[in-house]
């Protein structure tokens, strides 16, 4: 018991120590972050920190300028149905490579997982490629189809973790007690890895609304989402304007974060 109380007494500083590091790190990471949100609630005229005074004015040119409310709308409609392809192609994936008994599946798992390993520029130029033959390129269709790729591996290795981690004798136990496939997988597979695939969905939406590289190579001048517009600013004379939608999209992954956290600490079905 004594060197029990001695071990903790000396583990003290070394705690100290850690959690100080981790606060130093996640300062250094999220500095520029609050930086760029206050700016965009600057009010002069350029960039400038810290600002001589506060205003609105950027939020409000911001939501009042139709290439920035059109390149909005344009991420909405990409990440939804993108996040849930992902989200309802990746869980399927997982689950048939996991429980499944297919022949080379390491090799299949390694080639959905290819689009994290590939460098982006290459992909981009191998859907604009396709693209061009299909007609595809500039359209939504060809953005989700895109984002969708892209997603998908996030998704598979999240869901394969969760699978792994779950006991696949209750599954056994209900096959042996005469329920269908997927009755099986609806009463007591989805709800146990059902933290990981709301998670898998949240990430996939964050990971969608971000994109640049695929987004810059498919999109137009009409369909271009909110990072490409970004993009597009960022190259010419641009304003603080850039910082508030910079700020939108902060605000927008905190809000993500908070609801997957919420979702990771929420019961469980043991």
């Amino acid at each position: 018991m004594t060197r029990l109380v001695m071990n903790q007494d000396g583990m003290a500083p070394w705690r100290i120590v850690r959690g100080t590091l981790c606060l130093l790190v996640a300062v250094f990471l999220l500095a520029p972050l609050f930086v760029v949100v206050i700016i965009s609630f600057s009010s002069a005229p350029f960039l400038q920190f810290p600002p001589p005074g506060l205003s609105l004015r950027w939020y409000v040119q911001l939501f009042s300028t139709p290439a920035w409310i059109n390149a909005l709308v344009v991420s909405v409609e990409m990440m939804v149905p993108a996040a849930l392809l992902a989200t309802i192609m990746g869980t399927a994936a997982a689950y048939a490579l996991v429980r499944g008994r297919i022949p080379g599946a390491r090799l299949v798992m390694a080639c959905l997982m290819l689009p994290i390993i590939v460098p982006g520029m290459i992909t981009a130029a191998a859907l604009f490629g396709i693209y061009r033959g299909l007609g595809l390129n500039g359209t939504l269709t060809g953005l989700v189809i895109g984002h969708t790729v892209l997603n998908l591996p996030y998704v598979l290795a999240t869901v394969s973790s969760a699978l792994r981690v779950q006991d696949s004798r209750l599954e056994q136990a209900a096959s042996t007690l005469g329920a269908p496939p997927w009755a099986t997988f609806r009463r007591i597979t989805l709800p146990l890895i059902l933290p990981a695939v709301l998670s898998s969905l949240l990430v996939a939406m964050i990971l969608s609304f971000d994109e640049l590289i695929v987004s810059l190579f498919v999109s137009s001048a009409r369909v271009r989402p909110v990072a490409v517009q970004m993009w597009s600013n960022v190259m010419g004379d641009f304003d603080p304007t850039i910082a508030a939608i910079a700020s939108v999209c902060f605000l927008f992954a905190l809000l993500v974060l908070v609801a997957d956290l919420a979702l990771r600490r929420g019961p469980r079905l043991t």
